[in-house]
């Protein structure tokens, strides 16, 4: 496996990660955790590996993300409960 491929299976499983905590901690269904995390600029980011920030524990990623983007979460949740 070359190092382009490693640094893929890795970023999947962090998006996976992400999302699933997302969910939990929000209480919410893992499509609106999925709909907030890939419509996210936190999403960008980590594909583009700016910063180095997809290095950090998925746990403080999905705090940044309700930090920075509190009104994606917020109108996202609404919706859900609609």
């Amino acid at each position: 496996m070359t190092g382009d491929v490693l640094e893929r299976i890795y970023q999947e499983s962090l998006e996976e990660r992400i999302i699933s905590y997302l969910a939990e901690t929000e209480k919410i269904s893992l499509e609106k955790a999925m709909s907030i995390y890939y419509n996210s600029k936190l999403a960008g980011k980590i594909h583009e590996g700016e910063y180095g920030i997809q290095y950090l524990d998925y746990k403080v990623l999905v705090q940044i993300l309700c930090e920075t983007e509190a009104d994606l979460v917020q109108k996202t949740k609404e919706l859900q409960s609609k």
